[in-house]
């Protein structure tokens, strides 16, 4: 399912009919709202499901709806066959490249997201000419394979700049990117030692990566990227 705190709390669930349900998808939007997506590709939303306003906050109120009365969710995302809701990604988090194309780095860090090699990652790029990515690998997985006597490293720090780890990630990231358009591509990349989560600060309670936090821990890493 799919909403948020402003709309009650949901837009959208798949059901447990047949016909009703789409993997993938956030569901069909639920009786009585309406949905479409802006020209940017926003989802909106208008309904009796859908707040007032925000309490003693007339200008974010007034922020958070257009001239239609349409709510403004934050979210990107496209209707899949005029059904399915697809949520693809968080509006403030998509950026542009140097040569004016859009990058939605949640969708491209999914699909980089479903290799056993890959733990987390980061797409960055912004205002670049090309699109890189901070990766924290797998790490029980290689792991898995020094027990296994066929890879040597005393520590994380020592893993990642194995040249056999180095290259299998170069191999697996080339074979992804087949999968997505060419500004979405991963051009450069770089692994970091240590496993993301929301103790050290690299994720939120909901598991989302705090890109901010991210850029200023590794801002070296990043410069190194993009030769800054």
């Amino acid at each position: 399912m799919y909403g948020l705190t402003e709309t009650s709390p949901i837009i959208t669930i798949n059901r447990t009919y047949k016909g009703g349900v789409k993997l993938g998808s956030v569901g069909m939007v639920i009786e009585g709202v309406g949905v479409k997506i802006a020209d940017d590709g926003e989802i909106l939303c208008k309904g009796p499901n859908v707040m007032i306003g925000y309490y003693n906050d007339p200008e974010l109120t007034k922020s958070a709806f257009n001239e239609e009365g349409w709510f403004h969710t934050g979210d990107i995302g496209y209707m899949e066959g005029n059904t399915f809701l697809m949520v693809t990604d968080r509006k403030k988090e998509i950026f542009k490249l140097s040569n004016g194309k859009f990058i939605a780095p949640q969708q491209i860090e999914n699909m980089f997201k479903e290799s056993a090699i890959i733990d987390q990652i980061m797409v960055v790029g912004e205002h670049e000419k090309f699109a890189s990515a901070l990766i924290s690998p797998n790490f029980s997985y290689f792991q898995a394979l020094r027990s296994s006597k066929r890879l040597s490293f005393s520590d994380f720090n020592e893993m990642i700049l194995v040249p056999e780890i180095i290259s299998m990630f170069s191999t697996e990231i080339e074979k992804i990117n087949k999968l997505v358009s060419p500004p979405e591509r991963i051009n450069r990349f770089r692994l970091v030692p240590d496993e993301w989560s929301p103790a050290t600060g690299e994720l939120s309670p909901t598991l989302k990566l705090k890109r901010q936090f991210i850029s200023e821990k590794y801002e070296k890493l990043l410069d190194q990227i993009f030769m800054k």
